[in-house]
């Protein structure tokens, strides 16, 4: 499952060394908060796929993980099963349009995102953790 840490500036998506394996990735996946246009929240991201791997892993409806690549740009995705979901949307972002990951913390990241920018400090937190202070 993967980690997401949210300072004033950014969020991370934090990868396992499976997840960066299956989803050939060799970094995190960093996104200026700036760019981050919309947040959604789903019980089934399968529907939001589009595209094609490139290069990615695609298991249908157990795994999905890398770029996706569509007509309507490149998208980072890391889907397991049938499980809670986010989507994010980006604009202006230098690699991504947007962002589906499977995790638990979807409110999390919501309520985090919410938070003014002088709550959150320098230091990257766990969204899980800003949200329970």
């Amino acid at each position: 499952m993967v980690t997401l840490l949210l300072d004033s500036a950014q969020l991370e998506v934090v990868l396992s060394r499976t997840e960066r394996a299956v989803a050939f990735r060799r970094r995190n996946i960093t996104i200026e908060r700036s760019t981050i246009a919309k947040v959604q929240l789903t019980d089934d991201a399968w529907t939001w796929l589009r595209g094609v791997p490139d290069p990615g892993t695609y298991l249908p409806v157990a795994l999905a993980a890398g770029s996706w690549k569509s007509a309507g740009g490149r998208d980072f995705v890391l889907l397991r099963g049938r499980k809670p979901s986010v989507v994010i949307d980006l604009e202006g972002h230098p690699e991504f349009q947007r962002i589906m990951l499977t995790t638990r913390h979807g409110i999390s990241l919501v309520q985090a995102l919410r938070l003014a920018t002088g709550d959150l400090g320098d230091e990257p937190a766990d969204v899980a953790e800003l949200v329970a202070e």
